[in-house]
């Protein structure tokens, strides 16, 4: 609700002197939340950044921007990407096909579409989708991006307040254990294989689904009671192929320290030694 929003926006106050940004998504819902009323929320709370997501953001970023907020918009489409730009977007975060949630339509893995989305869009860009190590860290930066998102490895630090059941089921799964659901619906999203995934995937691919006949697989008081017990194996949790890369449950301070002593020594070692050089002044190009 949005009194629970403004609560934990209290709470993390009282936990930190930092800058700190909220997450709004706008997406097709059961019961469509009350986004105004959250919106009212974030601004009395003193947030100065916000990361949007979803459908049409106008309204939602300029409300924002009425009180000096910073917009980061998260999209799928380099087409969305500019034009969440001319909204007045502050800064992109593209998603790539590999990411957890909403992928999009389009099925652009981020090794393409972060450097598409690079070449058009003029304001600060995320990379998001796949990035969980200081090599995705290099490679996002090679790609154009001037930074990375991550959420499911976020969600596998000894912080996250997720059950343990389902960090080291991310611990053990590798990077085939997503399933790809709503697509028949035109609102996919990546999720943890695991029986309900599977059971949903199976009657959609019967052909002729609607909502209906998968709601009570899908719906999210499923997922938060399985998430309360424990049960990996009900209900539906976002996860991205970044599982493949995950290996370990560290602290977010050990994560960050880690990913960043990576992908320094990435580029002063393994790229520094593939730099290409003049030799001898002579102008010719070596490896």
């Amino acid at each position: 609700t949005p009194e629970d929003l403004a609560k934990e926006i209290a709470r993390t106050k009282e936990m930190t002197d930092k800058p700190f940004g909220v997450n709004l998504t706008i997406l097709p819902a059961i019961k469509p939340p009350p986004y105004a009323e959250y919106r009212q929320a974030i601004i009395e709370g003193g947030i100065k950044i916000v990361e949007t997501a979803g459908y049409k953001p106008q309204e939602h970023i300029d409300h924002f921007k009425e009180h000096g907020i910073k917009v980061i918009h998260k999209c799928t489409a380099v087409r969305h990407a500019l034009s969440a730009e001319r909204m007045g977007a502050d800064a992109i975060s593209i998603d790539g096909f590999e990411c957890a949630g909403h992928p999009g339509e389009d099925d652009i893995p981020g090794l393409i579409l972060i450097p598409a989305a690079a070449d058009k869009v003029k304001v600060p860009m995320l990379a998001s989708g796949g990035f969980g190590d200081g090599r995705g860290l290099v490679a996002a930066l090679a790609l154009g991006a001037d930074g990375i998102n991550m959420g499911t490895r976020f969600c596998v630090t000894k912080e996250a307040p997720i059950h343990e059941n389902f960090k080291k089921q991310m611990v053990e799964n590798d990077e085939r254990d997503t399933k790809l659901i709503f697509r028949t619906l035109h609102n996919t999203a990546r999720v943890m294989k695991n029986a309900v995934s599977e059971e949903v995937v199976a009657i959609e691919a019967k052909g002729g689904a609607k909502f209906e006949d998968i709601q009570h697989l899908v719906a999210g008081v499923r997922g938060r009671a399985a998430m309360e017990k424990g049960d990996a194996d009900d209900g539906i949790w976002s996860a991205g192929m970044i599982q493949g890369l995950i290996h370990d449950i560290p602290t977010v301070k050990e994560l960050i320290d880690r990913i960043i002593a990576d992908a320094e020594k990435i580029m002063d070692e393994r790229l520094a030694k593939m730099r290409v050089g003049i030799v001898n002044g002579t102008g010719r190009l070596s490896g």
